[in-house]
């Protein structure tokens, strides 16, 4: 079932969803929070659903943005999105597998990649949702964590940078996957549900070619202890980053 939902409080954005597939989750707001963008840089998300990403991003840039989505029903819904903010001229949603869309690229092209990909290796014993589209969105069926860091290789400027968010239990997956891309971690940002839990996303940036060198970013918890959203994760909401 669609519904057209606000895309929290940027702009008065709204955000087209089907509540029989999946909604955009609180990892893609934190995602585009963590990402340095400026006017300058050419952009694209891989994996962007029903475009959060490109949308979140649009608040902050006026530049161009690219999104790359390899389903066509939940591309059709990022189309939609895209069209009911008005939008167009500025978000350009390709329906196409990421490793297509890069063999399809010029070398060395682009400044920054987001990416919130599928979180779950793949193998003939994972247990995978009887509804493809989502399982096509959460297991590593069509894109694994190498073909990213591959295809991030490719269209990268030299020390462009990827930008991903993911289960921190996959965290040395990522990493070795970017060192073996000429990929420099650059910066890493652990996020926990609650102050006394153990993180279960990490937001992490790499460079291609970068130096070494990493900077831990401050911790995010999301949650207060009656669960209610703690004030950085209202801020971020908001469209801010202010601390609290």
């Amino acid at each position: 079932m669609e519904v057209i939902n606000d895309l929290l409080n940027y702009n008065n954005l709204k955000i087209v969803q089907n509540s029989n597939w999946f909604s955009f989750s609180i990892d893609s707001v934190l995602l585009a929070n963590f990402v340095n963008v400026n006017n300058k840089q050419k952009i694209v998300d891989f994996c962007t659903g029903n475009a959060p990403i490109p949308l979140f991003l649009s608040t902050k840039i006026s530049s161009d943005l690219i999104g790359v989505e390899i389903q066509k029903e939940v591309y059709d819904l990022a189309v939609k999105s895209i069209k009911i903010n008005n939008l167009e001229n500025r978000i350009n949603i390709i329906n196409q597998d990421v490793k297509e869309f890069v063999k399809n690229s010029e070398t060395d092209a682009y400044d920054l990649i987001t990416c919130n990909p599928p979180y779950f290796k793949y193998t003939n014993k994972s247990n995978i949702n009887e509804n493809d589209i989502k399982a096509v969105a959460r297991h590593e069926i069509s894109l694994k964590l190498e073909d990213i860091f591959k295809c991030a290789k490719k269209i990268l400027k030299n020390n462009g940078r990827i930008a991903m968010v993911h289960r921190t239990d996959r965290l040395v997956d990522i990493i070795i996957a970017m060192k073996n891309n000429n990929i420099e971690p650059k910066r890493l940002q652990f996020i926990y549900p609650f102050k006394n839990s153990k993180s279960n996303l990490v937001l992490i940036e790499g460079a291609k070619n970068g130096r070494t060198g990493l900077i831990l970013e401050e911790n995010i918890i999301v949650h207060n202890e009656d669960g209610s959203y703690t004030n950085k994760i209202i801020n971020i909401f908001n469209g801010g980053k202010n601390e609290g």
